[in-house]
């Protein structure tokens, strides 16, 4: 078994300090690249959008405004649906 000493100890522990450090800057860039004001919506999603709706609705409608939103709920919601379909056998 191996002597773990306080010289060791404090070389990981700056070692730590420094990996936490850069994720900290990493995750806080991120935050912020995902969270723009106006997301623009690409003329490809815009067209992806038109074409689904079109082919739910069985007609070609007029869309007005697309706007994105980000809750988690809807995520939520997904899994409960996703969840609540499957079938669960229990023994006993």
């Amino acid at each position: 078994m191996s002597q773990v000493t306080i010289e060791t100890l404090s070389a990981e522990i700056a070692q730590l300090k420094q990996m936490l450090e850069l994720l900290t800057q990493r995750l806080s860039t991120v935050e912020t690249k995902a969270e723009p004001a106006d997301e623009v919506l690409s003329e490809e999603t815009l067209i992806a959008i038109a074409a689904a709706v079109a082919a739910y609705l069985g007609h070609k409608p007029k869309i007005k405004q697309i706007r994105l939103v980000r809750s988690a709920s809807w995520a939520q919601e997904g899994r409960v649906s996703i969840q609540a379909s499957h079938r669960i056998n229990v023994q006993r």
